[in-house]
C-alpha cells in the first residue's frame, strides 16, 4: 500500500486526510487498515509514534460513514479504552480531526474530573466513546453506559495498562461486551499476560508486528552519563542549556522529583513545568498545552506521561532518573523521534542504578553508549563530592597535629571520660563503696 488514496475510505475521511497532508500510511497503518475495513478483529504490535491511533480511527469512522446509524443515549456503538487521560484526549483529538466531514458524535471519559458533564454528554448519546478503565466502569456501574449497541471495542497500550495495573478492571470491561463485535488490539510489547487476554478476546484475528520486539526507536540517539546523584540538576541545567536542545522532556522516578526538578530549573532561568498524576486534569492540560505552544521548554513528567504524549519536535528526552521498569525506557524515549525525525536520548546513571542500566540493555540487545562530551559521565565508581557530609559511622580525615574528636552522643554530651571540673558527666561508674546503696550520692560533688 503505497498512499492513503489507495485505501478503500469513503469520500469525507480521504477529505480529511488529505486537509492534513496525510499521503503516505505507515507500516502498522498500510497492514492494519485493509483488515479492519473487512471487519476481521486485529493484533497490532508497534512502537509508540509510529500512528497507530489513525491505524484504527480511520476504519471505525469508514464504518460509522457507510452504515450511519443515530446515537442513542448512553448505549455507545465504539468504545476505545486507553491506560491514561492524556491518551484518551488525544486519541478524541485525533478522530475529531480525521472525521470532520462526518456526523459522528464522539466523547473521552476519564477520572481526575467531575463525571458532571460526562454523563450529560453520554445521556445525549455518542457514536464514539474514548475511556480509561477506572471511570468506564464507576460510569457503567451508575448505570450510564450500557455495552448492548458496541459494534467495535478498540483496546490500545494494552502492555501499558498491565504495567498501570488494569487486568481486573480489562477483565471486568471485557466480559460485559457483546460476543457479536470487532475487537482491535495494540500493544508495543506482547507480555504472556496479554497474549492470554488476546486469546479471550479476539477471534481469528490478523497478525501485525512491523517492529522486532522491545527494540528502540532506531533514529533516537541514546547515551549513558555515568554521574553522582548529587551532580544530577547541575548537569542537567548544563545539558538544556546546549544550542541544539529545542523541547524536551525529563522523566523523573518521583512526583515529588518531578516539582524539585522543574522548580530548580526555573529558579535558573529555564522554562519548564511538571506533569504527572497528582496534578488535577486541567494543570495536566496546560502543562500540555503551554509544552506544546513553545511557552515552556521543559516539560518534567513522571512515567505516567511516557506514552500520553504525542508532540512533534521533541528534540531531547532525559532520564533523571533510570525507570525501575525496562520497559518504560523504550516508551520514554520514544516521546523523541518520532514520525521518522531524529532524536536525542540521554539517561542519567548513578552506581545504585546500574542494575536498571543492565536490565534495559539486555531488553534492547545492546549496550548503550557512554555520552562522551560531559566529562561527569566518565564510567567507574562514584566519589562524594567534596564538601559532602561522610556516611554515618564515618570520620573526616583529621589535619596535621589535630586532636581525635570524640563522637557526639545526645546533647551537650560526648564519649570523654568527663566533662566539666567536677566531673558529673562521667560515663564510668565509680566503685561503691562497701555498703553503699546504688544511687546514693547521686548528682552530688565531691
Amino acid at each position: 500500500m503505497k498512499t492513503f488514496k489507495e485505501l478503500r475510505l469513503i469520500g469525507p475521511v480521504q477529505r480529511a486526510l488529505a486537509e492534513e497532508n496525510y499521503e503516505t500510511p505507515t507500516p502498522i497503518q498500510a497492514q492494519t487498515i485493509p483488515a479492519a475495513l473487512e471487519g476481521r478483529d486485529v493484533l497490532g504490535s508497534a512502537q509508540t509514534g509510529t500512528g497507530k491511533t489513525a491505524a484504527f480511527s480511520l476504519p471505525i469512522l469508514n464504518r460509522l460513514g457507510q452504515h450511519p446509524r443515530k446515537a442513542r443515549p448512553n448505549r455507545p456503538q465504539v468504545l476505545i479504552l486507553a491506560p491514561t487521560r492524556e491518551l484518551a484526549i488525544q486519541i478524541e483529538e485525533s478522530i475529531s480531526t480525521y472525521g470532520r466531514h462526518l456526523k459522528v458524535r464522539r466523547t473521552s471519559v476519564f477520572g481526575g474530573v467531575s463525571q458532571i458533564r460526562q454523563v450529560r454528554t453520554l445521556n445525549r448519546g455518542v457514536h464514539i466513546l474514548v475511556a480509561t478503565p477506572g471511570r468506564l466502569l464507576d460510569l457503567m456501574n451508575q448505570g450510564h453506559i450500557d455495552l448492548a449497541d458496541l459494534d467495535v471495542f478498540v483496546l490500545d497500550e494494552a502492555d501499558r495498562m498491565l504495567d498501570m495495573g488494569f487486568l481486573p478492571d480489562l477483565r471486568r470491561i471485557i466480559s460485559k461486551l457483546p460476543e457479536k463485535r470487532q475487537s482491535l488490539f495494540f500493544s508495543a510489547t506482547l507480555p504472556p499476560k496479554i497474549v492470554e487476554l488476546t486469546e479471550t478476546l479476539l477471534t481469528d484475528p490478523v497478525k501485525v508486528d512491523v517492529a522486532p520486539k522491545a527494540r528502540s526507536v532506531d533514529q533516537i540517539e541514546q547515551r549513558i552519563l555515568h554521574v553522582d546523584r548529587s551532580r544530577k540538576q547541575a548537569i542537567l541545567q548544563k545539558i538544556l542549556g546546549e544550542d541544539d536542545v529545542d523541547r524536551a522532556i525529563v522523566f523523573t522516578k518521583t512526583k515529588r522529583g518531578a516539582n524539585m526538578v522543574a522548580e530548580k530549573l526555573m529558579r535558573n532561568g529555564v522554562r519548564a513545568t511538571a506533569i504527572h498524576g497528582n496534578k488535577s486534569q486541567s494543570a495536566r492540560q496546560r502543562a500540555l498545552e503551554a509544552f506544546r505552544k513553545r511557552r515552556v521548554q521543559v516539560l518534567v513528567a513522571t512515567d505516567v506521561a511516557a506514552r500520553g504524549i504525542d508532540i512533534d519536535g521533541i528534540s531531547h528526552v532525559v532520564n533523571y532518573d533510570m525507570p525501575i521498569e525496562p520497559e518504560a525506557y523504550v516508551h520514554r524515549i520514544g516521546r523523541t523521534g518520532r514520525a521518522g525525525a531524529e532524536g536525542i536520548a540521554l539517561s542519567f546513571c548513578t552506581s545504585a542504578e546500574r542494575r536498571e542500566l543492565r536490565a534495559i540493555e539486555q531488553l534492547i540487545g545492546h549496550k548503550v553508549p557512554v555520552c562522551p562530551d560531559h566529562p561527569q559521565s566518565a564510567a567507574g565508581d562514584e566519589r562524594p563530592p567534596a564538601g559532602s557530609r561522610p556516611r554515618r559511622g564515618g570520620s573526616r580525615p583529621r589535619r596535621p597535629g589535630q586532636r581525635p574528636q570524640r563522637r557526639r552522643d545526645g546533647e551537650g554530651r560526648s564519649d570523654s571520660p568527663a566533662q566539666g571540673p567536677e566531673g558529673q558527666n562521667r560515663r564510668r561508674r565509680r566503685p561503691r563503696r562497701k555498703g553503699q546503696r546504688r544511687n546514693e550520692g547521686a548528682g552530688q560533688t565531691g
